[in-house]
């Protein structure tokens, strides 16, 4: 929190008067590139705001994670239904009150909870918001044929409010485009070919064991994707993909459910990808995608999603997205509470995967010679499972895999390392002979990414044109999700709990020496191009490294471990 005096100059540097509390007081304003200034929000102009209340029962909920996550508890598997969760986490009499009160006074009446109880979503007029919240200046911003709502500076809260609120969304943190890469020829690193036949179901199942009769069988088994910013898939893509590269397994044609708003315009790169491959791997098993288009100009589609989580009582048991957003571009209050957001899920027996990202250990200038790693949220949160990539180190043949040299990993300025972990990334440090300077990241932080899958050139079908070289965790993010929704669906036949959490499992099992992963010891990423790393970031060791976590899977024996 910062302290009187710097809140003093924060309200006189933006003009605020009856100045109360900062909650995002270190909240990036930089408005990304392709983002412009089209006009100031009239007074009347509609915005919807999201209010996240205090929880209730903080400490509570991470020990019950540690005890339901952790195999050698008597608690493990021992899940919470929604309607469980929320008598644990809900916020206090005290703190419904004192927040209908003050939005009540400012007459905003129009306000719809979740069943969780914590979070309140508001639609109101701009003016009626910036008094709300001082500070505050809405403005349309316009990207081609997109557009936001957001404030140009901090906003404040009163006082006796600002203990019961952790942040307001929409008002920051401009929603990411979601990009997955193209490669040609060209840009092989390994070695320069003519011509590449790419990664397919069909490649990915030999490289990882799956046979024909692996395919999901179980009925209450569900597996799930989430689409920010008008990404949407086409079932005739995900026809036109299997009768292509989907002959050699059973498998469906269809996704089951759509939660959100599928839009009728062309198809996205990065929707088709989730889907095609979540489907193909995790093969025959009921798939759902959340939709979240950000429609409303003030939402925040990431955002919406996780309160999505929290409003439905069931839903599929594996999670993966392809998002990711700079730490150091979102506030600390935000990313602490979506953490705890992860938590909820980890207390339900969900599984969420995130892509480590495309930048490797990433690189911001902190001043004219100096530069340091970017970590990436939420990959670098403690509570979810991050996917790295890799490559084929011979791009003709299935071979061995090595680190695809964009692989996200690193370590969390944010959120300290867990217990887990610490075993297996003291390892690293101590038998790793490649190493950057210690000042370019964060020793003690969460490390990432846990496992990683192939990135590195895919077929596509997208629009009804099958499209090759597409790369990137956005790909080997749901690779690995199809094949834990596989280990549920042999979990579930046999009267266990689905994963829910997997990290404690899985730094757990790998401790053990099981082969359950294939270990991937060659190569290193991206980073800052100065002249303290020479762009190079961190690079695969035996066992754990921060390139491509524990490596990827080898399907019976990661089954027969987590069996």
């Amino acid at each position: 929190m910062y302290r009187f005096s710097s809140l003093l100059l924060l309200c006189v540097q933006l003009n605020v008067v009856n100045c109360g509390v900062f909650p995002e007081p270190d909240q990036s304003l930089r408005v990304p590139q392709g983002w412009l200034p089209a006009e100031r929000l009239s007074s009347n102009d509609s915005i919807v705001l999201t209010f996240a209340l205090k929880q209730q029962n903080v400490d509570k909920l991470e020990d019950l994670v540690r005890r339901v996550s952790d195999p050698d508890s008597p608690h493990y598997g021992h899940f919470l239904s929604l309607e469980t969760l929320q008598s644990l986490v809900q916020p206090s009499g005290d703190t419904l009150r004192t927040v209908k009160t003050w939005l009540e006074k400012h007459e905003i009446l129009n306000c719809e909870s979740i069943l969780t109880g914590d979070f309140l979503q508001c639609q109101t007029d701009a003016r009626t918001a910036e008094k709300l919240l001082p500070g505050s200046q809405f403005i349309r911003y316009v990207k081609g044929e997109k557009s936001v709502i957001r404030s140009s500076s901090l906003y404040s809260l009163d006082p006796d409010v600002a203990a019961h609120i952790d942040f307001v969304g929409g008002l920051h943190r401009f929603p990411r485009d979601q990009k997955v890469l193209r490669r040609g020829k060209s840009e092989q690193h390994e070695v320069a070919a003519e011509f590449h036949l790419g990664v397919t179901p069909s490649v990915l199942r030999q490289r990882y064991n799956l046979s024909t009769s692996d395919i999901g069988t179980h009925p209450n088994n569900s597996q799930a994707c989430a689409q920010f910013l008008e990404q949407y898939f086409h079932n005739d893509d995900l026809s036109e993909f299997m009768s292509l590269f989907g002959r050699s397994f059973e498998h469906r044609l269809e996704v089951d459910h759509v939660v959100g708003q599928q839009g009728g315009g062309r198809a996205g790169l990065e929707a088709s990808l989730d889907v095609e491959y979540i489907m193909s791997m995790g093969a025959n098993i009921s798939t759902w995608v959340f939709s979240n288009p950000g429609r409303h100009e003030s939402q925040e589609p990431f955002l919406d999603w996780m309160l999505l989580l929290s409003n439905i009582s069931s839903v599929p048991w594996v999670h993966t997205i392809s998002y990711g957003d700079d730490e150091d571009s979102l506030s600390v209050a935000f990313m602490q509470r979506i953490n705890v957001e992860f938590m909820k899920a980890a207390a339900r027996g969900l599984t969420i995967l995130f892509a480590s990202g495309d930048d490797g250990a990433g690189c911001r200038q902190i001043s004219k010679d100096r530069n340091v790693f970017r970590p990436s949220f939420p990959a670098s949160s403690p509570y979810v499972t991050t996917v790295g990539g890799t490559s084929f180190k011979n791009p003709f043949q299935v071979t061995y895999e090595v680190t695809d040299y964009i692989s996200g990993g690193g370590f969390s300025n944010v959120f300290p390392m867990p217990d887990y972990q610490v075993s297996a990334v003291s390892k690293y440090f101590t038998s790793s002979v490649k190493m950057p300077p210690e000042s370019y990241y964060n020793r003690s932080g969460r490390a990432y990414p846990d496992v990683a899958a192939l990135s590195d050139n895919y077929w596509v079908v997208t629009n009804r044109v099958p499209i090759p070289w597409v790369s990137g965790t956005s790909a080997s993010t749901p690779v690995f999700g199809g094949i834990l929704s596989l280990i549920n669906d042999q979990r579930i036949k046999r009267g266990l709990s689905p994963l829910g959490f997997l990290n404690p499992a899985l730094y757990r099992l790998h401790g053990n020496e099981t082969g359950a992963l294939y270990d991937v010891t060659e190569g290193c990423h991206i980073a800052c191009f100065d002249d303290q790393v020479l762009a190079q970031g961190f690079c695969a060791a035996p066992n754990w490294d921060p390139v491509t976590g524990w490596g990827t899977p080898n399907y019976p024996e990661l089954l027969k471990s987590l069996l």
